[in-house]
């Protein structure tokens, strides 16, 4: 069986350190599911999507004080749009209350229901953070990726924050922008940057489109190839160009019962590669490494790199995803110590298994399950993150001795490929083996 051998990309001490503390560091707390837009690029506007629709109450944020006290950072975000739940305030403000001065509290939003008052209530409170979502830099473009919103909106929530920081004398709430990659939409990224930086966005969090749909995943901006994988091929095609062979017809030769002198030139030298894959213990899938697109690639390093030089310009503190899948993976959620708690108080480790959904984010339809430890009505949210299966899975995770499914030419396979996930082919019960976050094209506010 093909397997990753997976190099760490911090000591197991670093990483288990802070994963391993007797309190969660961050929280991501899911104030609703409700949302008044339609993204395309939304899991709720997935087929057959059945996530429950509703605000969290306030009992249900009461039951998460006793983590208070040591949190680094709150986010008050999860699938819905965060100004739908009317005791936002109040959340907010009773964090700022209990977290340690250094802490800060943020939430993502659409913008749309930010009002002047809104606002201002929401600064007087305590705020420290906002993140606005700003997926194109012309009007007609933004409007067909988030229909029922437009610039115009987003520019009345920049406007309406900013009077707010005059008023409540609060020049330090940080305004920022999260922009989703697509392929639609990519060029327009270097222009979205230097228009929020003119209506007063100081960070941006660029991510990567996940594909929750089939249709989606032409739109999709990341190569599903390790950076290293890439690197490699490109060597080896260039020197398979140098010699007069076309490294594509690798498959028709290598199948060949008898094979020309070319051909067989052919294969030893993509066996070459292999070898020299597996002495830096790279794994790679020729199939995928032919049928990538390596001009797309290069577009999206070229606007990147356009990105970046517009960001120092406008002294915007820019958060790029990677191009192409991380080899050393890194669980940012489970290493910087955080914790999911969803709109109904299920805790979970990370975004990728906070809901039950379909997804196709290595190009293949994955079958996710939430992964829930426990409910802040059932056991205090400390009595759980302290919870021996709890700590264990850290400890697991951190350890990432579990399989890299993207670079695996035989997955999907049934191990992942199934609705009840109960071990990968390391024989862990980990279901980490399939995710993109710790690969680095995905990411959010943290």
């Amino acid at each position: 069986m093909n397997e990753t051998k997976l190099v760490h990309c911090s000591s197991d001490s670093d990483a288990s350190r802070i994963a391993l503390r007797n309190y969660p560091t961050k929280l991501f707390v899911e104030t609703t599911t409700r949302c008044n837009l339609g993204c395309l690029m939304c899991v709720k506007q997935t087929a057959g999507c059945e996530m429950y629709e509703g605000d969290m109450s306030p009992e249900t944020f009461s039951a998460l004080t006793s983590a208070l006290p040591h949190l680094e950072a709150l986010i008050l975000n999860g699938i819905g749009e965060p100004l739908l739940n009317l005791h936002l305030e109040t959340f907010v403000s009773t964090a700022k209350s209990l977290m340690p001065k250094t802490g800060w509290v943020g939430f993502q939003s659409n913008g749309m229901l930010l009002t002047n008052l809104r606002a201002v209530a929401l600064v007087n409170a305590g705020l420290d953070r906002i993140c606005l979502s700003i997926d194109a830099a012309s009007p007609e473009l933004f409007q067909t990726l988030r229909e029922g919103s437009g610039l115009a909106d987003i520019e009345r929530a920049m406007a309406a924050i900013d009077n707010a920081k005059r008023l409540c004398s609060r020049p330090d709430v940080a305004v920022g922008i999260e922009y989703v990659v697509m392929r639609k939409n990519l060029a327009e990224l270097p222009t979205a940057l230097r228009w929020a930086s003119s209506h007063g966005a100081t960070f941006a969090i660029v991510t990567h489109m996940l594909p929750y749909e089939e249709k989606h995943t032409s739109e999709a901006a990341y190569s599903r190839c390790s950076a290293e994988a890439i690197e490699l091929f490109k060597l080896y095609s260039a020197e398979a160009h140098q010699q007069g062979l076309d490294i594509s017809s690798y498959f028709e030769a290598r199948w060949k019962y008898t094979r020309s002198v070319d051909e067989q030139r052919l294969v030893d030298l993509v066996e070459a590669m292999k070898a020299e894959a597996a002495s830096r213990e790279l794994f790679i899938d020729m199939k995928k490494l032919l049928m990538m697109d390596i001009r797309q690639a290069d577009e999206v390093a070229e606007v990147f790199a356009m990105a970046q030089e517009v960001a120092q310009e406008c002294g915007i503190e820019l958060l790029l995803p990677e191009i192409a899948l991380l080899e050393k993976r890194h669980c940012g959620f489970v290493e910087d110590g955080g914790a999911f708690v969803s709109v109904d108080g299920n805790v979970s480790p990370c975004y990728f298994l906070w809901h039950r959904y379909r997804c196709y984010a290595s190009g293949w339809s994955q079958p996710v399950n939430p992964k829930v430890f426990g409910n802040v009505a059932e056991r205090d949210v400390l009595q759980i993150w302290n919870s021996q299966e709890y700590r264990s899975f850290r400890a697991q995770v951190t350890n990432y001795d579990y399989p890299g499914c993207s670079s695996c030419s035989l997955a999907p396979c049934d191990y992942v490929q199934t609705d009840d996930f109960e071990q990968d082919c390391h024989i862990g019960n980990v279901p980490c083996g399939s995710c993109l976050w710790c690969a680095g094209v995905f990411q959010c506010m943290k």
